[in-house]
């Protein structure tokens, strides 16, 4: 695919599906990727399982190893059943396999990172699945309005899942413990990445925290990789319902202002017509790169080869 030199090394963050869609895109254009994955999540199995044993939530960790099984038959079907849940109301209704599997494989093995990676030996994944922070994760976040008999008032919202459905602004979001070890092993493909990809996916629960862990945020904005910004393509229903394009960027902005990005990358859905967007991008160095990354079926999903593309353009790939 290059036959000027060797594939880039890519690191990807984020969480749930946003992170799924730039990794299954990153994919097609690069073994050597690695996903650094959100722990804060505390819904659903995932939830279930942090409340019952001390370990990190393995929900946004297996769809990061399913979106990176091999992508023939038996790939395929490895996906399927870490991405499958039991049914019914019993004690594992609702459980995933794939975190089920992973929560018995760190009880055993101690590690999380050597979990994650026996994981991805199973299933011959490409690429390796790291956790962002050595601890499990509580999200809060101060809403403006979320009482709509005090409009101007801030409640404290406490947890991913309670976050998401917050009503009201969302004036700031923040980690407990604030400064959580990051992982080694994720340092160091920051280190030595060549290109770093944020987003897309859930903009308080899953791209910020990133960014919120501050070895992890150091190690991004002291990396010698390119830095690129994946907007979503729609306003969120839950955190972010008004948002517009360059809103998002000025958030981010707000919680990590010492980031500095090379390009942001905007469906022409969500960026035309938006008048500030590409001077916040400029304001943090960036180059607004906007294309077609819509599924073709208008639905408010990233399609993989549309993005891949975007990504090989911005790459040189």
């Amino acid at each position: 695919m290059n036959p000027f030199g060797p594939l880039p090394a890519v690191v990807a963050l984020g969480g749930g599906h946003g992170l799924s869609a730039s990794l299954s895109a990153l994919r097609q254009l690069t073994p050597r990727l690695t996903a650094i994955v959100t722990v804060a999540d505390d819904g659903g199995s995932s939830g279930r399982l942090r409340d019952e044993f001390p370990i990190l939530p393995p929900g946004d960790l297996r769809m990061a190893l399913a979106a990176l099984c091999g992508d023939d038959e038996v790939g395929r079907a490895w996906a399927a059943v870490l991405q499958s849940r039991f049914p019914g109301d019993g004690p594992l209704g609702g459980h995933s396999i794939g975190n089920l599997l992973i929560a018995g494989l760190w009880q055993q093995l101690s590690d999380p990172v050597a979990g994650l990676d026996m994981v991805a030996a199973m299933l011959n994944v490409e690429g390796r699945v790291l956790p962002m922070a050595a601890v499990p994760l509580v999200i809060e976040a101060e809403v403006i309005g979320a009482d709509p008999a005090s409009p101007d008032e801030r409640t404290l919202v406490v947890g991913q899942e309670e976050v998401a459905l917050a009503t009201g602004d969302i004036a700031d979001v923040r980690l407990v413990p604030a400064n959580p070890p990051a992982v080694p092993e994720a340092l160091a493909a920051v280190a030595t990445a060549d290109y770093i990809v944020l987003g897309p996916g859930s903009w308080y629960s899953s791209v910020i925290p990133h960014l919120l862990v501050p070895e992890l945020a150091r190690a991004i904005e002291n990396s010698q990789a390119r830095r690129i910004l994946t907007l979503n393509l729609v306003p969120t229903a839950d955190e972010t319902p008004a948002y517009t394009a360059s809103r998002h960027i000025e958030v981010l902005a707000e919680h990590a202002p010492g980031l500095r990005l090379d390009a942001v990358v905007a469906d022409p859905s969500f960026a035309d017509g938006d008048t500030h967007l590409a001077t916040f991008v400029a304001s943090l160095g960036a180059k607004l790169v906007v294309a077609p990354v819509r599924m073709r079926d208008g639905s408010a999903r990233h399609d993989p080869h549309l993005l891949a593309s975007v990504y090989a353009g911005i790459m040189g790939l």
